[in-house]
């Protein structure tokens, strides 16, 4: 459990830092350690092994939020483009900002002042309030017996598999926020992770936490270490 927590803690130590200092704006490219690069835009031999598995999830509602939902469709597109498959993309949104009577341009969502539409053609796997806790763990873990409500894709990961989840949200020690109740806590989350783990081996994980800080990041999930 120690060395797995301590990797855990490396690897955000690694990726998170991407949210504050890692793009590159004008390529619209984010800047990944190489393990994670391979990820998005393959080895030397230009290949991945196994398959690659994503899931974003916005964790907020509200067109105050309006950051939250545009950040997860901006990485679908941008998943997409790498080469992911759509159904290897599982998608948490509560889609309530696009036809938002606030939005000046319904129906198009934009990540920045000049962007162009990142919306268009994002999956509506999971959204209002089949974002939850719940389903969110039933994704990682691949129960389908589990879900109440939304698509029911899963994660169906093997051996070789690479798994890349991408959560935007801010934090408090040890929780941080859902559209819906009850909040995702450290430990729960822990412990889900640990018992995929161990139902077999995965090949590689990638996380970015959007959160308020690296700081608070490495509190969130990692209280106890």
């Amino acid at each position: 459990m120690t060395s797995f927590l301590v990797g855990a803690i490396l690897l955000l130590l690694s990726l998170t830092g991407i949210v504050s200092a890692g793009r590159d704006v004008t390529g619209d490219i984010l800047r990944l350690h190489s393990e994670a690069n391979k990820f998005f835009h393959g080895g030397d031999d230009d290949k991945v092994e196994g398959t690659r598995w994503a899931i974003l999830i916005a964790r907020s509602n509200g067109y105050w939020n309006y950051r939250h939902q545009a950040d997860v469709c901006h990485a679908y597109q941008l998943l997409r483009n790498g080469g992911l498959k759509e159904e290897n993309i599982i998608v948490f949104m509560y889609d309530d900002i696009a036809y938002n009577e606030e939005n000046p341009r319904p129906g198009i969502i934009i990540n920045n002042p000049h962007g162009n539409d990142v919306y268009k053609g994002v999956p509506k796997d999971y959204t209002g309030e089949n974002v939850s806790v719940n389903n969110f763990f039933a994704a990682i873990l691949g129960n389908k017996s589990a879900f109440t409500g939304g698509s029911g894709k899963v994660v169906n990961s093997g051996p070789n598999d690479h798994i890349f989840i991408y959560y935007s949200d801010q934090g408090a020690p040890a929780v941080i926020g859902m559209p819906t109740l009850p909040y995702l806590y450290a430990d729960d989350l822990i412990d889900v992770l640990t018992k995929k783990m161990l139902s077999g081996p995965i090949k590689a994980w990638y996380s970015i936490l959007k959160l308020v800080s690296l700081e608070v990041s490495l509190r969130v999930f990692f209280p106890r270490v």
